[in-house]
């Protein structure tokens, strides 16, 4: 049972990226899903969350208009498109899925920290290097 994350790299300022990250074990059709990000020497942070109906995604504030979460239950699998790419979105980044939190607002998945440390299944983490 896992969640295997794919799809990071190198990329230049104005880039994209499309991460994916595929469940095993589970059909992710059931459970909130969310993207994290942890640049070096920084915290983790939500990016981008949303509840098994995926209705509402929350997206904070830096990446609005720019990156989309998504999911396709067919091949139970999770992305988060990334354009417009910045520097400042270099980081690792983690998607993880939750059971219980499946139908609270993407915004609470996100942004409550005590949550954050009892999600279900964390992928291992994709770096996203983009240059200047």
């Amino acid at each position: 049972v896992q969640l295997q994350a794919s799809g990071g790299g190198l990329v230049q300022t104005g880039g994209s990226l499309r991460l994916s990250c595929t469940a095993s074990g589970f059909t992710l059709d059931d459970y909130a899903i969310g993207w994290f990000r942890q640049a070096p020497g920084k915290e983790r942070e939500g990016v981008a969350c949303v509840s098994a109906s995926d209705h509402n995604p929350y997206y904070r504030e830096s990446v609005k208009g720019r990156f989309t979460i998504s999911r396709d239950n067919a091949n139970n699998t999770m992305y988060l498109q990334m354009n417009n790419l910045k520097p400042e979105d270099t980081a690792v980044y983690y998607c993880s899925a939750d059971h219980h939190l499946r139908g609270i607002l993407g915004s609470y998945y996100c942004t409550d920290i005590s949550a954050r440390k009892d999600l279900d299944y964390w992928g291992k983490g994709t770096l996203v290097t983009v240059s200047s």
